[in-house]
């Protein structure tokens, strides 16, 4: 690393052809800050000395991802708020005499998009598709906008029923299994459905019967494409949102922890859909 050269990245394991390198990077060049961001693959066994890297001045921190978000919590000296809610975190945060500080920005990043799109959940009923570590923040972020009811559908219904459990959403979620004729009954209902499963990275599978799609609904997936489901959703006539924005947004949210600088969000969203543009023309 240069001299005065700060460090920041991303700590996961593995690690594919991450956007954010592309974003933060334009972040920081744009703002005039002289750091790399990097992607740092870590196993298990080695996020301990990682870690403890990133209490040397040369270092701002770093973003943090699967499978490591619950693993870094017992690694620092305190954590935001958010982390005791979610239960995970995905940024480290250098502070003064090197200490670190947890946060978890997910929550913010959904929480923006779904406002930026304006819409109206309180008392509604919003149906969650997979209950892995993308649909925490995605839950918790519904409860406190204020929905009714919510519906985790899982494969395995009672992981489903443990991450409910975990994030104390028994009064208002119920757990369910990700079949068509399990959720049939509360698709007609649902005024916003989100896909926080895989399905739909790569190819054209859906994780439910797209013909089931209820009316006046949104259709929000967490991947980073137009998958067979967004098409869907748009064919009929339904707002459908992909995982691109929610990305920035959080990454914007942690450039700021940081740098104490605000964010360039549109560089940011400029340098990640360009990102994207050219990892799909390379697929």
């Amino acid at each position: 690393m240069a001299d005065g050269m700060k460090r920041v990245g991303l700590l996961g394991y593995p690690l594919g052809h991450s956007l954010s390198p592309a974003f933060q990077q334009a972040a920081l060049d744009a703002c005039g800050i002289a750091a790399r961001y990097e992607l740092w693959p870590t196993p298990p066994e080695a996020v301990p000395a990682l870690v403890a890297s990133l209490r040397q001045p040369d270092a701002f921190g770093c973003n943090v991802t699967i499978p490591h978000k619950e693993r870094v919590v017992g690694l620092v000296d305190e954590a935001a708020p958010a982390v005791a809610r979610l239960g995970a975190a995905n940024t480290l945060v250098r502070l003064a005499g090197g200490r670190l500080r947890a946060d978890n920005t997910d929550l913010y990043g959904f929480a923006r998009t779904l406002a930026e799109a304006g819409l109206a959940l309180r008392s509604a009923t919003a149906v969650v598709l997979g209950a892995g570590g993308a649909a925490r923040a995605v839950l918790v972020a519904l409860a406190e906008a204020g929905v009714a009811r919510l519906i985790v559908a899982n494969r395995h219904p009672e992981r489903a029923a443990r991450l409910v459990a975990a994030l104390g959403l028994t009064g208002i979620a119920t757990a369910a299994p990700l079949a068509d004729a399990a959720l049939r009954p509360w698709l007609p209902g649902a005024a916003l459905i989100v896909n926080a499963t895989a399905v739909g990275w790569h190819g054209d599978e859906t994780p439910l019967d797209p013909d089931l799609l209820p009316a006046g609904a949104a259709v929000y997936d967490l991947t980073y494409r137009s998958t067979a489901l967004l098409r869907a959703a748009r064919a009929r006539g339904l707002l459908a949102l992909d995982g691109l924005r929610m990305l920035v947004y959080q990454g914007a949210r942690s450039f700021e922890l940081w740098t104490g600088r605000a964010a360039p969000l549109p560089v940011m969203l400029a340098a990640a859909e360009a990102a994207l543009a050219a990892r799909e023309r390379a697929s």
